[in-house]
């Protein structure tokens, strides 16, 4: 019998109606003003669909035009419901949306599983929203892909970048980092906040991004010390806060868009 996770937060972050949520969906991506390559990795958020939806849609974008190429995505975000060390992965076969289920990668994993940092651990992939938001972008701009989920619990940077190294450099594999910006500042120090940030990713200067700078700023490091040392280039796409899209200006959370080729 297949083991299948179910979805979380549907109905919650977004429609739990498949044609809603497709038509949701697609309305981002034609909204997207986005141009440029094919990227290697993208940075993207995962909040409510009102809230961060078309900021994630820029990124989802550009991988489109990868509808026929990308086989394998690599998904990481930050655990938001329980604490543990390491990364953790799933015995799932595959993750459920509204739009279908997407096959795991398990040969990826088990490439993975020797790290001393990474473990099975259902519990961490349970309720959590920061990977699941992601899956229907997923599912709109590719043809048949299989994915790698992992959450980020209390680990280093530099074990995000030692997963990656593992994984990189199949042509047909993308790196989506999943992560929100600053949280519940007012408007005008958010904007600050998160202007930093987006220059830090640009610079690929993980040092200069902290506890306060974004959620899942383990692995958006991660990310960067691979893209530094792989000679990548980082490009913002968009940066916006929920006091642009859904929500009041007195407590805001971030959210950038970027990608890395």
């Amino acid at each position: 019998m297949k083991n299948i996770r179910q979805p979380a937060v549907a109905g919650l972050f977004y429609p739990d109606d498949e044609h809603r949520l497709r038509a949701m969906v697609r309305d981002f991506l034609l909204d997207a003003n986005t141009a440029g390559p094919l990227p290697k990795a993208i940075i993207a958020p995962h909040a409510g669909y009102i809230y961060s939806g078309p900021i994630a849609a820029s990124a989802y974008a550009l991988i489109k035009q990868g509808r026929d190429v990308i086989r394998r995505v690599v998904l990481i975000g930050p655990s938001h419901k329980i604490g543990f060390h390491g990364i953790a992965v799933s015995h799932a076969d595959s993750f459920a949306t509204p739009l279908g289920n997407i096959p795991i990668d398990c040969a990826a994993i088990e490439k993975i599983l020797d790290l001393p940092f990474v473990k099975r651990l259902d519990e961490a992939h349970l309720l959590e929203h920061s990977l699941e938001v992601h899956m229907p972008f997923l599912q709109a701009v590719l043809n048949q892909f299989e994915l790698v989920p992992l959450v980020v619990g209390i680990a280093a940077p530099s074990e995000v970048s030692s997963v990656l190294e593992r994984l990189w450099d199949d042509s047909g594999t993308m790196t989506v980092i999943s992560s929100d910006l600053s949280h519940y500042h007012d408007y005008a120090t958010a904007k600050r906040i998160d202007q930093a940030t987006s220059v830090a990713i640009e610079r690929l200067r993980p040092e200069d991004i902290g506890h306060e700078s974004a959620c899942g700023r383990i692995a958006v490091n991660g990310l960067l010390y691979s893209a530094r040392e792989k000679g990548l280039t980082a490009r913002t796409l968009d940066l916006r806060s929920s006091g642009d899209t859904a929500g009041p200006k007195d407590r805001v959370v971030g959210y950038g868009s970027y990608v890395f080729a």
